[in-house]
């Protein structure tokens, strides 16, 4: 996945009110991004963090820019929620993902569940239904261990009851994390700020959804899916 445009550097002064990130690009320049997460951003959100921002020149956007690169350690973290249903498009189309390879059709945001859309429903004569979900990943408090959530996730836990659902039903299930950096060998739930989250993961798991994690390869012109790691229950 390309950006949209080239990225320009700068230092995160302030994230804010959820959706708002003040920065001043490395000319001097003070702009306000439109921060595309919703999360908590622990370990992505501190002022003075090398950030890079994409821009637009849609005369409909309130904010100009979007902030989609955090710079930790020596390499970048991918802070836009957005990005990993694309990134998975992308790698679905090209299978790429061995373990979702195959599928003659690909629809993205069907409804099911109760009132909720899942990110893709993969089909093909002969075969079960495939329900994906994906989530984003970007929190890492001790490399090279990437972990989901961030905050309190009642909506995924509910996507993962959804998901259980689908394979009582005789369907496939699978939950996908994008971990958006690349210096995390291995993936775990976050118990100590989820604990019930991470019980509806194993919960899921032990019914029969399939749980991936794949890291992304992360450079200033753009983002792939690039190699799987391992889940920690």
């Amino acid at each position: 996945m390309k950006f949209p445009s080239l990225l320009l550097h700068g230092r995160l002064v302030s994230r804010y009110k959820r959706f708002f990130a003040d920065v001043v690009l490395d000319d001097g320049t003070a702009v306000t991004a439109h921060c595309p997460n919703p999360g908590a951003m622990l370990g992505v959100n501190q002022p003075g963090m090398g950030v890079w921002l994409s821009r637009s020149d849609d005369p409909k956007r309130k904010l100009a820019h979007t902030l989609e690169l955090v710079e930790v350690g020596n390499g970048l973290v991918g802070v836009n929620t957005l990005a990993p249903n694309r990134l998975v498009a992308e790698a679905l189309a090209a299978d790429a993902i061995p373990e979702l390879a195959g599928y003659q059709t690909i629809r993205r945001e069907v409804k099911y569940g109760e009132a909720s859309r899942v990110d893709f429903l993969l089909t093909h004569p002969g075969r079960p239904a495939c329900w994906l979900e994906i989530k984003n990943c970007h929190l890492s408090r001790n490399p090279p261990l990437a972990e989901f959530p961030d905050c309190v996730a009642a909506r995924s836990a509910k996507h993962l009851r959804e998901l259980q659902a689908m394979v009582l039903a005789g369907d496939r299930a699978v939950v996908l994390f994008t971990v958006q950096r690349q210096d995390c060998e291995a993936f775990s739930a976050c118990r100590d700020i989820d604990p019930k989250f991470a019980a509806a993961l194993d919960e899921a798991a032990n019914a029969g959804v399939e749980v991936l994690v794949y890291a992304c390869g992360m450079t200033t012109g753009g983002i792939g899916i690039d190699r799987r790691i391992d889940w920690r229950r």
